[in-house]
């Protein structure tokens, strides 16, 4: 363990106290970090051409536990930017090195160290101005979960209401804007996890940090987090599947966030129901994590099983939302209409709109044939035979594209990936990751055609979701009057 990494590891005020501030404090042990780990790759990979077979396999072990170890204490942004890695699910034969960092960052979606109950109970006091038993008829003094910016205690209120009641870590709104402020950090960020792979996709790195950095400061006012949630509980009201908290405004501020509470099933649990209970929540996801998208432009881009709440009916309750992406309606056309293209098979279409959304340069060499073979990729699990049968080889095969030799992964690195859809790939590999674990074996176009208002419903979820859409008086993602 380095020197940096000991430290961050064992300060006492990381844990429960104030989190560390300071540019210099928080950018020095990632810069040292990435510059020891680059020459690492390159001294194990002239080792194992020398005869030592397996040094570049021991390096990246190594180094991804000491990556996770770093990113771990860090409760800023580079936690965060941790975490948006750690949630995709790959088959770790297949997937190569990008496996062995996301199985190391895993530890990071549950481990993050909660605040003592008093230094919980004082925040909350000073937040709302009031003693926690005027506030609060019940208030657990342990978090029933623990994140990277906050954490969830269970309570009551004394119009007998059950809520979640969501508090801030002390310092750390501070701390990430220290690392905000820093634009080399998040650059210096993604530079060290492409250098940790021999061929790392070629990107804006620069745009792609600005991009998860502007969601990431999102989430440091609850307040933001409360808008995002009245939001979607206004757009999800009444749906037969989707349960979305409502938001206690005189129990809320910047650094603590009420909401009724959502009581289900947890992830655990979930994952050991039988099939077809499976099928319906997978179902109930997907209409969830693609429709709103499509019914009013926003998306929920953070969808770790964590924040899921799983009912016996079938019904499934999000309960986090601080991350979410508002698309612009020109975004939104082309990610609906490209995808539509590439299901009704027009090459032709697929070329002209991502020349025209920004992904193929006026003086690029790529195809027609290119185009639409990467975005049949991209598509696989909607325009393959149906119903789909989640695995983590999904994940992977979208993963390798970046970092292989294949004729995608050439493909890859010759596109331009806009900023607006840097977040679009983590919810698309998100949810595959989410359905492969819950084992689900969907018809995934159905979903799509179901959002997008095509053709007849084939499910009683996708049944029951075109219902409410139209009651509501929604439009659809194809609808052409929107």
């Amino acid at each position: 363990m380095t020197d940096e990494i000991a430290t961050a590891a064992t300060t006492p005020a990381d844990r429960f106290g104030e989190v560390r501030a300071g540019r210099v404090r928080r950018t020095v042990p990632v810069v040292g970090f990435a510059a020891r780990a680059a020459g690492g790759r390159l001294a194990a990979g002239l080792r194992e051409r020398a005869g030592n077979a397996g040094a570049v396999d021991e390096f990246h072990q190594r180094t991804a536990v000491r990556y996770a170890e770093l990113l771990g204490h860090s409760k800023g942004v580079l936690m965060k930017a941790g975490q948006l890695l750690s949630t995709y699910e790959t088959d770790a034969v297949d997937a190569g090195p990008f496996s062995v960092y996301q199985q190391a960052l895993e530890r990071l979606q549950a481990d993050a160290p909660p605040m003592d109950p008093t230094t919980a109970r004082e925040l909350v006091e000073r937040e709302l101005g009031a003693p926690l038993d005027e506030l609060f008829t019940e208030f657990s003094p342990e978090p029933i979960a623990a994140a990277s910016i906050g954490q969830v205690h269970e309570a009551r209120l004394p119009d007998g209401r059950h809520v979640a009641v969501k508090v801030q870590y002390p310092g750390v709104a501070q701390a990430i804007r220290d690392d905000l402020a820093n634009t080399e950090l998040l650059a210096t960020f993604m530079k060290l996890g492409m250098s940790l792979t021999p061929r790392g996709m070629r990107t804006d790195q620069r745009s792609a940090a600005a991009e998860i950095a502007e969601r990431i400061a999102e989430e440091v006012d609850y307040r933001h987090e409360a808008r995002n949630i009245t939001r979607f509980a206004d757009l999800y009201r009444g749906h037969p599947l989707i349960r979305i908290p409502d938001v206690v405004p005189e129990r809320s501020t910047a650094r603590v966030l009420t909401m009724t509470f959502i009581d289900g099933i947890d992830w655990a649990r979930a994952r050991s129901a039988d099939q077809e209970l499976r099928n319906h929540w997978s179902r109930t996801i997907g209409l969830f994590a693609f429709g709103a998208y499509r019914h009013s432009n926003m998306f929920n881009a953070d969808p770790h099983p964590g924040n899921y709440r799983f009912g016996t009916d079938g019904t499934v309750g999000f309960v986090d939302f601080g991350c979410v992406k508002q698309f612009p309606e020109y975004v939104r056309q082309g990610i609906v209409a490209t995808f539509r293209a590439t299901c009704d098979g027009d090459r032709d279409r697929v070329f002209a709109l991502a020349q025209t959304h920004g992904f193929i340069g006026p003086d690029s060499d790529l195809t027609a044939d290119d185009a639409f073979a990467w975005w049949s990729m991209m598509c696989a699990t909607a325009i393959g035979p149906q119903p789909h049968k989640f695995v983590s080889a999904d994940s992977t095969v979208l993963l390798r594209s970046l970092f292989d030799d294949s004729h995608e992964g050439g493909v890859s690195r010759r596109l331009s990936i806009p900023s607006d859809y840097v977040m679009l790939a983590r919810i698309n590999l998100g949810i595959d990751a989410v359905l492969a674990d819950l084992g689900a074996c969907i018809d995934t176009l159905d979903l799509a055609n179901a959002v997008d208002g095509v053709g007849e419903p084939l499910t009683q979820e996708t049944r029951l979701h075109r219902e409410w859409v139209h009651e509501r008086g929604l439009p659809f993602g194809m609808d052409p009057n929107r």
